[in-house]
C-alpha cells in the first residue's frame, strides 16, 4: 500500500475549485493595502506562492506590515494571536 500524502493542499479539491470565468485580472495581484486597514483572507488557487494555509480561509485581521511583496497580517485565533504573510491576491478589502 501507498501511504497517502498530507501536503499543504491535501483535502483541497473542492475548497479550492476555480470557475475559468472567475479567474482575476491582474488588478488583483497589484492591489496595494495600507498599514493598519482590515482584511479577509481568501486563497486564489490560481497563485501558489504567499498562499496562507487553507484553515485560515474566511479569517479576517489587520495588515501590520509590508515584507517584500506580500503582507504581514494579525489574526486572533481563538486567545492567541498570530501573525501570518501572505501576497495581495489572497486578501480583500472589508
Amino acid at each position: 500500500m501507498v501511504k497517502k500524502s498530507k501536503g499543504p493542499r491535501s483535502d483541497t479539491r473542492n475548497r479550492l475549485k476555480q470557475h475559468p470565468s472567475k479567474r482575476p485580472t491582474i488588478n488583483k495581484f497589484l492591489e496595494k493595502f495600507e498599514v493598519n486597514e482590515k482584511v479577509v483572507i481568501y486563497q486564489e488557487p490560481s497563485s501558489h506562492k504567499g498562499m496562507p494555509f487553507i484553515r485560515y480561509k474566511g479569517r479576517s485581521g489587520i495588515v501590520t506590515g509590508k515584507r517584500g511583496k506580500s503582507y504581514m497580517i494579525e489574526i486572533t485565533d481563538g486567545k492567541k494571536k498570530k501573525m501570518l504573510i501572505s501576497k495581495p491576491e489572497h486578501l480583500r478589502k472589508t
